[in-house]
């Protein structure tokens, strides 16, 4: 830099100027560089650091290197639990046990019993007189109906084979077409009679006209007989309106 600044003072100067230009530069550039001196030293007292002995040094900046962090440990996967069913768990549908179809059977009363104080002990219907009557005195009482309910009475129309009528309560109904009745005295000798089968044969399913099962053949009876229908009692009467 002295150079420099010599260089340019002694081309633009006279020749009989030079010893005057050069002393004169020389002092502008002792007090050039005592002023930079002294500001860097403020600057090197400022920044809390040493002034170099040889003024300011290149230094040579080491290179910056990325660390890359370590990989954070990732936690375990847990594998959801493994649900069991036990067989004893599950909820398996109830299939009804198929009902036992009992054979019928005659049983000898203490006493001689009639259809109609039978049927009314079984169901509790409070109706009195021949069994024939007992459709027409239930209309207003109780809950009529046309097929074949358990626990409804079979009223038997009168006819010339039975001349009062004949009642028999409904225990169990087999199919659409058979059931089973609890009756008295059938056979006229005042027995009850346990399961008796009894088939309808109407043409148009209707329980208007059956047969009722001979226990001394063990066969169903040649004779058809008329039915008026079946009166409920006041529990069968709300069972079938639910």
């Amino acid at each position: 830099m002295r150079k420099l600044i010599l260089t340019i003072a002694l081309a633009l100067a006279p020749l009989s100027a030079q010893a005057d230009v050069l002393d004169f530069a020389g002092r502008q550039l002792d007090a050039l560089h005592q002023s930079v001196d002294h500001k860097l030293g403020a600057v090197w007292n400022f920044l809390g650091s040493s002034q170099p002995e040889t003024g300011i040094e290149m230094v040579e900046s080491t290179p910056m290197v990325w660390i890359a962090p370590a990989p954070r440990q990732l936690d375990a996967k847990v594998a959801p639990p493994q649900l069991t069913l036990a067989a004893a768990d599950m909820t398996m549908p109830r299939v009804p046990a198929p009902r036992v179809v009992r054979a019928p059977s005659v049983e000898k009363a203490d006493k001689r019993l009639f259809c109609v104080e039978y049927a009314r002990a079984l169901s509790g219907l409070s109706i009195f007189g021949d069994a024939k009557y007992w459709w027409d005195r239930a209309k207003n009482l109780y809950s009529r109906a046309s097929r074949p309910l358990e626990e409804a009475v079979m009223v038997f129309a009168g006819s010339s084979r039975l001349k009062r009528g004949h009642l028999a309560v409904v225990s169990q109904i087999v199919s659409a077409r058979e059931i089973r009745v609890e009756q008295a005295n059938w056979l006229n000798k005042g027995e009850i009679d346990h399961d008796t089968p009894v088939l309808d044969v109407s043409d148009k399913n209707d329980w208007s006209r059956v047969r009722v099962w001979d226990v001394p053949s063990r066969q169903f009876g040649s004779r058809v007989y008329a039915i008026s229908g079946f009166i409920l009692n006041p529990a069968e009467r709300l069972a079938a309106n639910n």
